[in-house]
């Protein structure tokens, strides 16, 4: 996903670019409010997936800039700032920011908000008809009465199993980020929350009889990998 990162800061930059470089990020720079509207200019390279938005700027106010980025595109925008306090927050949301991040943040906690506003239908468009079953080859995953079947054979699986389960099956094939799945799965940020991710990935292929099923992809996170028919 390419990133526009929007910060005065070369040091603080140039940091950040690097921790969002190792999860996956292509960094975009800009400098000033000026750089970043030049860079969402329609035509300019491919479009952003998300905006980082630092509103102490040298040229223009943060909260105009990021009213001027919300009247020329729907790319998601999260404000990063020392301003902590309530009325900010309500004045960067209302200016059409989709999140509020103060400084000092966790870089994981910062990266699961990038991956749920992402996540985010556009504004004006209608959300997709939701699934109610899942099926990947002889499994059955049955989303309003959470139940999964192997070959017709319940299984039973813990709250946190199911979620897992049914987060992976949505994309098969497709790598999810730990950080992603511990956002999605548990409400919350990386930190302390690795080994509980392993467990349970441990116990749903240990369930299902299927030590393939989920798939370790080393150093970024899991896929689910469907089972022939």
């Amino acid at each position: 996903m390419r990133l526009l990162l929007v910060e005065d800061d070369d040091h603080v930059a140039a940091a950040l670019a690097a921790v969002l470089a190792r999860h996956g990020f292509a960094v975009t720079h800009a400098r000033s409010g000026e750089e970043a509207l030049q860079a969402l200019l329609p035509g300019e390279a491919a479009p952003f997936g998300v905006v980082l938005l630092d509103l102490g700027l040298p040229d223009q106010d943060g909260y105009e800039v990021c009213g001027k980025i919300r009247k020329r595109t729907s790319t998601p925008v999260i404000m990063v700032t020392a301003r902590a306090d309530v009325r900010s927050r309500i004045h960067g949301l209302n200016l059409g920011a989709d999140d509020y991040v103060v400084k000092p943040y966790d870089t994981g906690e910062l990266i699961a908000r990038i991956h749920a506003v992402t996540r985010r239908p556009a504004a004006g468009t209608a959300p997709a008809p939701a699934e109610t079953e899942l099926r990947l080859g002889n499994v059955r995953i049955e989303l309003p009465t959470r139940q999964v079947s192997v070959d017709g054979t319940k299984v039973q699986l813990t709250r946190k199993e199911f979620d897992l389960l049914a987060l992976l099956a949505q994309r098969p094939g497709v790598v999810f980020r730990r950080e992603q799945i511990i956002s999605e799965v548990w409400r919350t940020s990386w930190e302390g929350t690795g080994r509980t991710l392993e467990v349970h990935v441990a116990s749903l292929r240990a369930k299902l009889h299927m030590p393939t099923l989920i798939e370790t992809v080393r150093g970024v996170g899991y896929r689910l990998v469907a089972p022939a028919s």
